[in-house]
Parts: C-alpha cells; sequence; structure tokens
C-alpha cells in the first residue's frame, strides 16, 4: 500500500520522533444538523472493526506500519472507498483546521496512542489538511502520555485546554452548563475523536460519548447516575455536535475493570481499531466487547454494579438523537 506522504518524509518522521521522544457526529441512523463533508445517510450506522494479531512484534511497543495498515483498512470500510485518501476526504476538507481530540487520562498506559495519532497525520496531510491540532485538557496530560507539547506555528501543534482556556459564556444543554474549550470553538474546524476501549469506575465505561467530556471545564459534576443523562446531554453542546465528524477508538490496549485509571492487571491486548461516524453504535459495540471480556474473567457484568452505561440508551432517544444503540440498525464490519 502506498505511504507516500506529500510533505517530505524528513519532515513527517521528524515530527513523529518529536512525539514520542515526547515521552457532532451525524448518526448514520439519522439526518444531522450538522453534517460534514460526508453526511450519513437514514438506515444503518456502520461500525467498522479492524485488527491484527501481529500488531505488536514485542512488548516493548506497536509495529507502526501494521497500525497504519488497520487503520487503512477501517476507513476505507467505513466509507467503502477504494483507497484510504479517497475515505479521508469524505472527513475533511483542504484549508480546515482538523482537531485530533485524543484522551490522555491514563498517562503512558492506556491512553491513545501516539502512534495512532502519527498515523493519522500522515494521512490527514496526504489528504490535503496543513493544520492540524492534537488536544486534550491539559499540557500535563498530554505529556503524561507521550506527546510533545507545540502550541503555536503552523503545521501539526499540540497542546492542552489550559493554553487557551475556555470560553466565557455558558453553553447549555438538559441537565448540563458548562464553559467550552477555546481549541473546539476558536481553532478547530472539524474534530476527529480519538477515545479508547476502557471500563469506567462511576460511569460503567469511557469511549467515543463521555471523551468529549475532555471539551468542558467541570466534567467532575457530571458523573452522578452512572452518567446519565450528563454524557449524552454534554455531547448534545453545539460546537461538539456541529464539529466532531468521526470516532476512531483505539483499542490497542483495551480495559475491562479499573478505569479511567491505567490498571494493567485488567488490560488485554485487543489489537485493533473501532471506526464510526455514529458514537452511539461505536459505544454500545464497545460496551459489549467489554461486558464480553469481563465474563471470560469471571467478572459480574455492569448492570449487577450498579454501573451500566444507560446514558448510551439517553443518546439515542427522541431528545438527542445522537445516533442508535438498537443492534437491529447496527452494521458490524470486520475486516
Amino acid at each position: 500500500m502506498n505511504r507516500k506522504p506529500n510533505l517530505s518524509r524528513r519532515d513527517f518522521l521528524g515530527f513523529a520522533g518529536a512525539l514520542l521522544l515526547g515521552g457532532g457526529c451525524n448518526g448514520e441512523g439519522r439526518r444531522g444538523d450538522a453534517a460534514g463533508p460526508d453526511a450519513a445517510p437514514e438506515g444503518k450506522s456502520k461500525v467498522v472493526i479492524c485488527r491484527d494479531a501481529k500488531l505488536r512484534p514485542t512488548k516493548a511497543g506497536l509495529d507502526s506500519g501494521r497500525l497504519l495498515s488497520i487503520l487503512d483498512r477501517a476507513m476505507q470500510a467505513a466509507y467503502d472507498r477504494d483507497s484510504p485518501l479517497e475515505a479521508w476526504r469524505r472527513v475533511v476538507r483542504p484549508g480546515e483546521v482538523v482537531g485530533l481530540k485524543v484522551n490522555c487520562l491514563a498517562g503512558k498506559g492506556n491512553s491513545t496512542t501516539v502512534e495512532l495519532v502519527n498515523a493519522i497525520c500522515e494521512r490527514l496531510q496526504q489528504a490535503g489538511i496543513k493544520d492540524i491540532v492534537i488536544w486534550d485538557r491539559l499540557n500535563a496530560d498530554l505529556e503524561s502520555a507521550r506527546f510533545h507539547i507545540v502550541e503555536r506555528g503552523q503545521g501539526i501543534r499540540c497542546f492542552g485546554n489550559d493554553v487557551l482556556g475556555y470560553e466565557s459564556d455558558l453553553a447549555a444543554f438538559g441537565s448540563v452548563g458548562s464553559l467550552m474549550s477555546r481549541t473546539l470553538t476558536q481553532v478547530c474546524d472539524a474534530v476527529v475523536n480519538l477515545p479508547v476501549l476502557k471500563d469506567h469506575g462511576i460511569a460503567g465505561v469511557t469511549i467515543a460519548l463521555k471523551s468529549m467530556f475532555g471539551a468542558i471545564h467541570n466534567p467532575n459534576k457530571y458523573h452522578l447516575n452512572v452518567g446519565d443523562p450528563y454524557v449524552a446531554d454534554v455531547f448534545m453542546l453545539p460546537p461538539i455536535r456541529q464539529k466532531v465528524r468521526l470516532h476512531i477508538c483505539d483499542a490497542t490496549t483495551a480495559q475491562y475493570e479499573g478505569g479511567p485509571s491505567y490498571m494493567p492487571q485488567w488490560t488485554w491486548p485487543y489489537n485493533g481499531l473501532l471506526v464510526s461516524r455514529d458514537p452511539v453504535a461505536l459505544d454500545h459495540l464497545g460496551w459489549q466487547i467489554i461486558e464480553k471480556k469481563r465474563g471470560e474473567m469471571g467478572m459480574k457484568p455492569l448492570k449487577k454494579l450498579k454501573r451500566e452505561p444507560t446514558y448510551i440508551a439517553t443518546a439515542a432517544d427522541a431528545k438527542h438523537r445522537l445516533g442508535t444503540n438498537d443492534p437491529n440498525r447496527i452494521e458490524v464490519v470486520e475486516v
């Protein structure tokens, strides 16, 4: 597969080395009010799963070439295109500033991997995107997950919400009222959400929907009642609903207990990615994957522990319509 970038290979590898050394998506089951370049049709929501058992040649890390390959296959399947660049051009347009919302709360142990972000940056640049912003809540969180902070300049930047701060006006929907990240509201034209597949000790799971708690100033307020309806309501805030176009769940390492902090005794090498334009469908499927692993390990289902992620169903209801959690309307494609 051709992976020749439009920028010089030296320039790209220089950035990739620096990272390593640094040590509202529309549900496909409805018509959204914030269509991206490839608005989803009525019908089923597609969730693509792509795995590679050889993704880890050693315990030291991921094979970047194999990771790029599964990313390409997943994107082609998600958008029914013959090449990964054709797929990416259905997500973003040249001239846009594209934000990559990573999840770095668990540090280098189980956060969005630098290798996945490198692969996405490479493909975005080939697709004509010149400005990319990798972001999360805090610079310190990004650094703990091996990202290198780059606050200024052109090309690829990387910084937390603590750099630009939050808007002064409250954004509200339903049960939530929050100040929004200026990185999201003022810098990014489009966002690709890059959550991690893992358990959450309060909210049941934290995948695509809950990842957007990283875009508000007060996520600590919204964990009551297993995050329901707060997780769904946060995703309804206009900057999130309008700008998030795609979800690529980093499931290279997944966690079935003890999250959101990294607990290595409860992780396993899933060695894959989950890709969808529908965050509800992706979260429903991810939840089932975690439940299956819990069962294999002799653990109780989340419902019996009173932390079933009911906010996923809430996100699919008539008030939110962020996607579907109906298995009959979710098309699971394994490639």
